[in-house]
Order: structure tokens, then C-alpha cells, then sequence
């Protein structure tokens, strides 16, 4: 049911310029594009994916940037055509700005067609500002200035966005999910059985990936055994990680679909994953919907989906062997494990749900561009 209070729904033109709600490789990105979609329709909106186009640049590069705003040139000549014959959206929408993805479309067609602009999980990083990416950060500066709220998704880019640009306008959205797949299953978990959801790529994850197993070499006296859903370019990187530690106690399971997710995760005790770096990360929420405790890092965003004491365990960054202690704790200690399960479930259910977000995205958009905001 729509849980907008608007006069009328309104028409929202969406864009992710890092990565397309409609690009065919799964991410968390790509995830909470479409969750963002679901929870403004469901909040009783109308809403169209403007272009595909994406400006994601994984290195700097004046000849790419170039050739983007070449491209991005053309996008706005066929929407303001589009928008010209047919009528023009009441909103443009977009996810995810930040230096290594601009948004070229929306400020400009925005202010053309004289209608708000919003974005979701803006950010800035003065040190970023070298070369290229200096160019490419003008425009997220200029969109953010625009937009009539930025929403964000976690404490640490309101902070970054607000320190920067202190006249913005800024607001909450905490990160949430559609966990009905993952609530509609009873948690069965087998004793013992840890599990990890994660693409096997360079960086931040493939940090990950070494640190836990660093951290289960340190347990090897316990009787875990452990699930790895995922998979990517460095699949044969990530397993020799793992070497030195009992085969039988890992289980590749390459890449799942959400309903298979659903079901291992409900079937497992501990979810497991380091997080360096992660932004927040929509797998800590699917695996708490499904009941499952989780042993992560206090770093980034993840004290942004997991409560601390309640629903998992957050040990100091870096720290291996607080790590492999903590997971050690919640394999011994049954009843701790038991309490965060039922604590999990209950937090994403309660707090966490498309239906709440569709309820606070609805009250930001009816404060700050809908037809009672007055400038």
C-alpha cells in the first residue's frame, strides 16, 4: 500500500551514475539503487530510470572524462526532447555522485526544466581534488549545492558533506532492505556453520577475504566450518587465501540467487565478514533478517547496519586476533548467540524494512520539494 502523503504522486526521473539500476552485474550498488526505486514507488511515486548512462571512471583519465561529457551531451539532448513532447518528470533523482561517478545529466536538465533535484549517498573528499578527478569533483560539488536535500545514508557522509559545504541541506535515510525473503524464513541454524556473502575483486574485499582468513587460522581448535557465497575475477586469489586450512572446512559456493541467499543464510549460525572499507553493506542486513548474528569490523559504515552488543560483534579495525576471539565467543557461548539472533531479526524487521524507508523517504521529499515546501 502507498504510504505517501502527498496531494498526488509525483513523477521522478532516476539516475545512477555509478551504476545503473538496469546494469547486469549484481553489486550493492546496483542493489540499493533498485531498493531506492521500490521504496519511492511504494511510497506512491511514479518512477522512470532517465539513462543508463554511466560516468564511473575506475582510474583518472582526461581523454575518458572527455569522452563521457561528449556522451553526456547526447543524453541531454534526448531527454529534454522526451521531456519537450511528453511532460517533464516533477523531480530528478540521483544515487550515488561521488568523484570517480559525476553526475553530468541531472543539475543541468534539472535547472533547464525548472523542477527540484535531489540526491541519495552523495559524497566529497577534499583529498581527492588531483588532476582529473579535481575536474570531476567540481561537478559533484555543484550538484550537491544544487540539490534542494542530499540524503544520506550515513553518518559519516552527512559529517563529510556538511563539513565541506556547510549551506547544504542534508538529511537521514539510514540503509535498509526488502527482507521479506530473509524474514519469511524460519532461521534453522546448523551448529557451528559460518557463512560469508562477498564478490571475489581487488580491494577492500579481497582485504576482507584476508583477514577472516587469518582470523580462522587463529580457531583452528574450534569445529567451524565455513560457506562462501560469491564469486568474481579473483575467485583462485581468494581460495589460496584460505590454504593451510582443513578443505573440508570450506564450502565454495559460487554466486546465488537472493532466494538461495536466503536459504543458506537461514540454515548458518554466524555471518562473518571483516568489512574493511565497506560503505555499509546491504549483506550485514540481509543476514540479520535471516537471524544471524554478525562478527565484523567497527570501520566505515558497518556501525551503520549492525548494533554493537546487540545484534553482533564490532572489534577494533585491523585487529586479527580480536577478530578470530569474537567469532571464538559466539561459537562457544550458544545463548549470547541465540539473543543476537532474535535482537537481528527483530531490528531489520522493525527498523530496517522498504516500508519504513518508503515512510521516511516520503516525509523528506514532503518537506523539502513537495507541495507544501516553499523556498
Amino acid at each position: 500500500m502507498a504510504v505517501s502523503q502527498y496531494a498526488r504522486s509525483m513523477k521522478i526521473a532516476f539516475h545512477s551514475p555509478l551504476k545503473s539500476p538496469n546494469h547486469p552485474v549484481p553489486s550493492g550498488d546496483r542493489l540499493m539503487a533498485r531498493l531506492l526505486i521500490a521504496a519511492l514507488e511504494r511510497a506512491g511515486h511514479q518512477v522512470a530510470i532517465a539513462s543508463d548512462l554511466r560516468t564511473f571512471m575506475r582510474a583518472p583519465s582526461a581523454d575518458m572524462f572527455a569522452a563521457l561529457k561528449v556522451e553526456a551531451e547526447t543524453e541531454i539532448e534526448r531527454i529534454s526532447a522526451l521531456w519537450q513532447r511528453d511532460r517533464a518528470p516533477d523531480l530528478w533523482f540521483t544515487y550515488h555522485l561521488y568523484y570517480k561517478a559525476p553526475d553530468l545529466l541531472g543539475p543541468r536538465l534539472a535547472r533547464a526544466f525548472n523542477i527540484p533535484y535531489v540526491t541519495a549517498e552523495a559524497s566529497y573528499s577534499a583529498r581527492r581534488n588531483i588532476g582529473i578527478w579535481t575536474e570531476a569533483q567540481a561537478q559533484v560539488v555543484e550538484a550537491i549545492e544544487q540539490a534542494a536535500i542530499n540524503i544520506c545514508l550515513t553518518k559519516r557522509d552527512r559529517v563529510g558533506l556538511a563539513d565541506a559545504m556547510p549551506a547544504i541541506r542534508t538529511a537521514m535515510l539510514p540503509p535498509f532492505l526488502d527482507a521479506s525473503a530473509f524474514l519469511a524464513l524460519e532461521p534453522q541454524p546448523q551448529p557451528h556453520r559460518l557463512i560469508a556473502v562477498a564478490m571475489m575483486r581487488a580491494g577492500d574485499k579481497m582485504d576482507s577475504f584476508r583477514m577472516l582468513a587469518e582470523a580462522l587460522k587463529l580457531i583452528s581448535d574450534q569445529p567451524w566450518a565455513l560457506s562462501i557465497v560469491g564469486d568474481g575475477q579473483l575467485r583462485v586469489e581468494t581460495e589460496a587465501l584460505f590454504s593451510g586450512i582443513d578443505t573440508n572446512r570450506i564450502e565454495w559456493l559460487g554466486q546465488k540467487s537472493q532466494d538461495e541467499i536466503a536459504t543458506l543464510l537461514s540454515q548458518s549460525s554466524i555471518y562473518v565478514w571483516p568489512g574493511c572499507g565497506e560503505a555499509y553493506g546491504l549483506a550485514y542486513l540481509e543476514a540479520q533478517a535471516a537471524g544471524l548474528p554478525v562478527v565484523a569490523q567497527a570501520i566505515a559504515g558497518v556501525p551503520e547496519v549492525v548494533l554493537a552488543g546487540q545484534t553482533g560483534v564490532l572489534t577494533p579495525p585491523g585487529d586479527v586476533s580480536a577478530y578470530a576471539n569474537a567469532i571464538r565467543d559466539l561459537l562457544v557461548d550458544t545463548d549470547k548467540r541465540a539473543r543476537m539472533s532474535d535482537m537481528a531479526r527483530q531490528f531489520v524487521r522493525d527498523e530496517r524494512s522498504l516500508d519504513k524507508a518508503a515512510a521516511q523517504l516520503s516525509a523528506l521529499l514532503n518537506q523539502y520539494v513537495g507541495p507544501d515546501h516553499a523556498e
